[in-house]
């Protein structure tokens, strides 16, 4: 069994009004169920982050990636599942209708485009101690704002 850490990618979709995208995960999900999260999942063999980037947001919203705008950070996890994860986030533009996002069948149930003082709703479902989709929201806001994007 392999020791190095699952490699993630993770977007942060902007709208043009400077919102934030996210996904609620379905209840039956093992790792973080019934809560919010942003888009993205584990890189497929050989896959770079920014071709898993690309792949996960047409997966999960049936957009397309037209603009990476800036790296949020890299973070590092131990998920429920006991396995470990190193996860990439990136600011992104997409190209599609965002009034009509198509959810990745049985792994999302609903979304909501936020904006900096929306950000309570990301603790909905979340363990006390877990506080990270919400420290990645708040890093992304800062990081949006310092590009003046």
């Amino acid at each position: 069994m392999s020791t190095e850490p699952l490699r993630c990618a993770g977007a942060l979709i902007v709208a043009p009004d400077g919102r934030l995208f996210f996904q609620r995960r379905s209840p039956h999900r093992r790792l973080f169920p019934n809560c919010w999260d942003i888009v993205g999942g584990h890189l497929e063999p050989g896959e770079s982050v920014h071709d898993a980037l690309h792949r996960e947001v047409t997966e999960e919203t049936g957009w397309r990636v037209s603009e990476v705008l800036a790296e949020v950070g890299e973070y590092r996890y131990v998920g429920d599942d006991g396995l470990a994860r190193v996860e990439s986030d990136w600011l992104v533009r997409v190209d599609g209708e965002l009034t009509a996002p198509v959810l990745e069948a049985g792994k999302h149930t609903e979304y909501r485009w936020l904006g900096p003082d929306d950000l309570d709703l990301l603790d909905e479902h979340r363990d006390v101690n877990d506080g990270l989709i919400r420290h990645i929201a708040e890093r992304a806001f800062a990081v949006l704002r310092s590009i003046g994007s």
